[in-house]
């Protein structure tokens, strides 16, 4: 189980420092070996805070950052900005994403979005560069399609691809994502696993959010949503109740379960919820009970994009 950073210091009320810097080193002292940020959260604050938290353990943990937002008149990328991975950009962030991460070359660094201006193939060809220069060990990318993914693995490997998939949202079994990951060998991270928290069942139609959270602006996150796609923190629940797990386990184990090259990758600020994704890992989920998972979710409905 990996540890996805970005809450940490972007979106909806960002934690202070210091705290998640001893919470980062307690994730290690739990075995976590696996960290997500980006320069784009914050941006820039992320890196810099997992740089500082993680150069004790230099050599013990992987950790995978992100290029490819345009970084706009005042310096600062942002996903309103554009896309921008372009080659020039591509060197520019590597080399201040090692900066901030305190590290000699960068273990994996995906595309965070794919630029329709910039063709994969250059975008793969830069990245190779970076890793015979010993700048990047590994290349990755991140929401997409299955076709992109073939042209990019063609011209550099692709090592990891991410992209968003949980119970209620299924699309890379749907696009061929999945399976273009099976047929190269490329391991897949699902990113928002527990669908923002929903999945975690501790969201219920009373909840409100504050204008920070990105959540105040899903629309799966409206009253009438959460009341609508009840149905399916109430399968997990049941199926936790057979397994003496929580909700967030079944969820991730449901992932774990489909997959051996599937790392998840929620996010946590709190021990308690650290430990508790954790503990999906010692979850074992049979095909019966798989199959019992599908057949209850193809009955279900889940209203709202994800965006």
């Amino acid at each position: 189980m990996g540890l996805g950073c970005m809450r940490m210091s972007y979106g909806d009320r960002p934690t202070e420092g210091q705290e998640m810097i001893t919470f980062l080193h307690q994730a290690v002292e739990r075995g976590v070996t696996f960290f997500d940020t980006a320069e784009v959260y914050g941006p820039f604050t992320n890196e810099e805070l997992v740089g500082e938290a993680l150069s004790p353990y230099r050599g013990q943990v992987v950790i995978a950052t992100k290029f490819g937002f345009d970084p706009g008149p005042d310096g600062r990328p942002s996903p309103q900005n554009g896309t921008n991975s372009r080659p020039e950009r591509i060197r520019q962030v590597a080399e201040e994403s090692l900066k901030r991460l305190r590290v000699d070359a960068l273990d994996l660094f995906y595309q965070h979005r794919p630029d329709p201006q910039v063709p994969i193939e250059d975008v793969a060809g830069t990245v190779g560069d970076l890793i015979r220069e010993g700048k990047v060990r590994h290349f990755g990318l991140s929401e997409s399609d299955a076709d992109t993914i073939r042209r990019a693995h063609a011209v550099q490997p692709v090592a990891a691809i991410q992209s968003e998939y949980s119970i209620w949202w299924r699309a890379p079994e749907e696009n061929g994502v999945l399976a273009a990951c099976e047929n190269l060998g490329i391991g897949f991270v699902p990113y928002s696993p527990l669908g923002r928290g929903y999945l975690t069942g501790t969201i219920d139609q009373n909840t409100t959010f504050d204008a920070s959270d990105i959540r105040s602006r899903n629309p799966r996150f409206t009253p009438e949503a959460i009341q609508a796609n009840q149905g399916v923190v109430d399968l997990l629940a049941r199926i936790g109740r057979e397994k003496s797990a929580t909700p967030a386990q079944i969820a991730l184990a449901w992932l774990l379960a489909r997959k051996p090259w599937i790392v998840p990758i929620p996010g946590s600020r709190k021990l308690e919820r650290l430990d508790e994704n954790n503990g999906a890992v010692d979850i074992s989920l049979t095909g019966d009970d798989l199959r019992d998972i599908d057949e209850a979710m193809s009955g279900i409905t889940v209203l709202g994009d994800r965006y």
